[in-house]
């Protein structure tokens, strides 16, 4: 993550709010579907999938498959660029060592939390670069792009009186607050600098850089293949 103070390309930080990244910009004419997911990151789906990449990965390819046709056609009709933007983390570098597990996407018995995350993180990155591609070669009017938030301050541990005040008492010196965290997505769905922007990773409302396995096309091509089979879905 860039130190809070150290601007980008972009002329935004770490420290640039949601509010900062959007100021000035119209979205009234503009229509978002804003998708949340389940945390459960140390169970197994009841149909032998593993919950991070079914809930991670799988529910938010098959949603935006369901969304194309839909998009291209609104795109085509309005002369509007298209934008996809898919949360990512800087976690897809902790994630197995073959990055994705595709023989053991259900293997209880060597199910690690943080490889696991790690994983369904790096497939979020993956299926943004391969759609980024096939949107190319199409001629499709629709971008592409992952991204991580950054480390936010949220009330997600409100119930762990402790480690809750711990976080918030050290958490506000090195964690973004919410409109911080949420300036990046809004960054690459709204702002004039993203437009035509396609097949990148952002990170501090800058574009920035996976790990070597996230600029792995092959394994992004596989990856897709894997998750139509999945999900019973057609090529595009």
């Amino acid at each position: 993550m860039w130190p809070f103070w150290w601007k980008g390309a972009s002329g935004f930080s770490a420290h640039s709010t949601a509010e900062q990244v959007t100021h000035g910009i119209d979205g009234t004419a503009l229509t978002a579907i804003i998708t949340g997911i389940m945390a459960c990151p140390y169970t197994l789906s009841s149909d032998n999938i593993e919950l991070q990449f079914a809930t991670n990965h799988l529910g938010h390819f098959l949603l935006t498959n369901l969304l194309l046709d839909t998009m291209k056609k609104t795109g085509n009709e309005s002369n509007t660029e298209g934008r996809i933007v898919i949360l990512s983390s800087e976690g897809h570098r902790y994630a197995y060592r073959e990055g994705i597990r595709f023989d053991k996407i259900n293997d209880e018995a060597s199910y690690n939390t943080l490889q696991a995350y790690g994983q369904s993180k790096l497939c979020n990155i993956l299926h943004a670069t391969e759609l980024a591609r096939q949107f190319k070669e199409q001629g499709v009017n629709i971008t592409v792009n992952s991204l991580h938030p950054g480390s936010i301050m949220t009330n997600l541990l409100r119930y762990h009186s402790f480690i809750n005040t711990l976080g918030n008492a050290v958490g506000k010196y090195v964690l973004k607050s919410i409109p911080q965290g949420a300036a990046t997505t809004c960054y690459a769905a709204l702002h004039p600098q993203a437009k035509g922007v396609s097949g990148e990773y952002l990170m501090d409302n800058n574009i920035s850089s996976p790990n070597s396995q996230g600029k792995d096309t092959d394994l992004a091509k596989k990856l897709w293949e894997f998750s139509l089979s999945l999900t019973g879905e057609e090529e595009l």
